[in-house]
């Protein structure tokens, strides 16, 4: 699978958040807690299968959106079908939950990824083969309406299982960290003036503003970013994980609610 050339924002989950130290991978970031996936239902995650080894490996997360449809990053589907599914219904990775094989998928028509580095309309959904069973544990997400707007600064909540510092290994109990919503043209003009690359209107920056140490990580890619129990984010790109320059960017499920339903059919 194609992978930006910095590590995926992938969650790393804390009560509370200090000074990120993300510049070493034997310090993990402090603050990270466990918890189930009765309290996050809509969550899957998305493994993936090695022909070299013939181990499967999670390595992105997705949301239901139906029986058959799960709404995910595009970044996560660059590679053959056959070699996907989705586990529903695990609070542990890579173990527990039912099993579901991909069918196909739709990325949005506007996705880029021509520099392998940021990723505009980074959003796309997929059919499965079989359907899930919804339970206390399985449960379809809501997702948040068209053109509605996050204001800054608002509490919002990254979920996931992926890495618990930078380059660091994935979280095997599902985690969750509350960040909070960046003003757009500030993200914006972090990413331009240290690293030369665009945050679009199709975007979400979410961190703690020069602090960091709260954030998604490599693993966590297609996994939600939710106000309240609306799913407004899905985790796209970052610097590092819990950066406290860079906040983490999302694909703004706003500016594709429309398209998203139109295509999960």
């Amino acid at each position: 699978m194609k992978m930006p050339y910095f590590p995926f924002l992938g969650v790393l989950l804390f009560a509370t958040c200090s000074k990120s130290e993300t510049t070493t991978t034997n310090t993990r970031i402090v603050g990270g807690q466990d918890t189930i996936i009765e309290k996050y239902p809509s969550m899957v995650q998305i493994e993936y299968f090695g022909p070299w080894n013939g181990i499967w490996d999670q390595q992105c997360a997705a949301n239901i959106l139906t029986t058959y449809w799960v709404l995910t990053a595009a970044h996560c589907f660059n590679e053959e079908v056959e070699f996907m599914r989705i586990r529903a219904g695990s609070t542990y990775r890579m173990t527990g939950g039912s099993v579901h094989y991909v069918d196909f998928v739709r990325n949005h028509p506007d996705y880029d990824d021509q520099d392998g580095y940021y990723y505009d309309a980074d959003i796309g959904v997929i059919k499965l083969l079989t359907p899930v069973v919804y339970s206390p544990y399985i449960q379809k997400g809501t997702i948040v309406s068209q053109s509605f707007v996050v204001p800054d600064n608002y509490p919002v909540v990254h979920a996931g299982w992926g890495g618990i510092y930078t380059a660091g290994p994935p979280s095997y109990i599902l985690q969750d960290v509350t960040v909070y919503t960046i003003n757009r043209t500030e993200c914006a003009r972090r990413y331009r003036d240290g690293l030369s690359k665009s945050i679009t209107d199709n975007m979400v920056c979410a961190g703690i503003l020069d602090v960091g140490g709260c954030d998604a990580c490599y693993g966590d890619s297609g996994g939600p970013l939710y106000a309240g129990d609306v799913i407004v984010g899905i985790v796209s790109f970052g610097e590092n994980c819990g950066d406290p320059f860079y906040p983490g960017v999302s694909a703004s499920v706003a500016a594709f609610s429309d398209w998203s339903v139109a295509n999960a059919r």
